[in-house]
């Protein structure tokens, strides 16, 4: 195996509160990549692979919510695991570039920081799950909580809002504020971007970055599209 064929793919998780606009960028820079030549997977969290998406129904329906926060974050690390195993893991391997919506700093928020499990627990929960599969990006999109619940009203087009984004405002100024805090202490894996203006403003500050961290990894072809062709 050449060491073209050898080259692992780069894992970028997006984060932030509810209606943020997490899937709307992950489809935006999708398009963007592949129009540049690179191998995309998207993928979601909780969710992304078959016994996955069977936890996430009961995750955002709140079936699990009587159990308490711990429970769901176990629930959320079985689901990680098999997303992990039979999805994530072998795209990297292969050399394909994997966006996923949502990740472990979903977990270390909402069953975290304003669910109060032990961050003891959480971390070993995610060395179980990920093992050494780790995002290498994280971009984290920031906006007013008050907003962003406004803008997932309206996405939801009159759908009751999930389990999550049934919560006080209270509890969604704490996520807000502990996304920011692992952005600071992770400032090498973790970007934070203003997603209050236009989709596309918004995207264009993504792209730059991750087109950095592509070519930083050899993954980006710097050769014109006619070229590539």
């Amino acid at each position: 195996m050449d060491a073209e064929q050898s080259r692992r793919g780069l894992f970028i998780t997006f984060e932030g509160g509810e209606g943020a606009g997490k899937s709307t960028q992950v489809g935006l820079l999708e398009q963007a990549l592949r129009q540049r030549g690179v191998d995309v997977l998207v993928t979601r969290e909780p969710g992304g692979s078959p016994g996955a998406e069977a936890v996430r129904h009961v995750l955002l329906s709140g079936a699990a919510e009587p159990l308490g926060a711990e429970m769901e974050a176990i629930l959320f690390a079985a689901a990680r695991s098999d997303h992990v195993e039979t999805v994530i893991r072998p795209a990297l391997e292969s050399g394909i570039t994997v966006l996923c919506d949502r990740f472990i700093d979903s977990t270390r928020v909402y069953q975290g920081a304003t669910g109060k499990v032990a961050a003891e627990l959480l971390a070993g929960l995610e060395r179980l799950a990920c093992e050494e599969c780790w995002p290498d990006l994280t971009i984290i999109l920031d906006i007013d909580p008050a907003e962003g619940l406004r803008r997932a009203g309206r996405r939801g087009g009159g759908a009751d809002p999930d389990r999550f984004e049934r919560e006080s405002m209270t509890q969604q100024r704490k996520r807000r504020q502990a996304y920011l805090d692992i952005a600071a202490s992770e400032p090498g894996r973790c970007r934070v971007v203003d997603a209050a203006g236009a989709a596309q403003d918004v995207h264009r500050q993504i792209l730059e970055l991750v087109v950095e961290r592509l070519g930083s990894a050899g993954l980006l072809d710097s050769r014109p599209a006619r070229a590539r062709a």
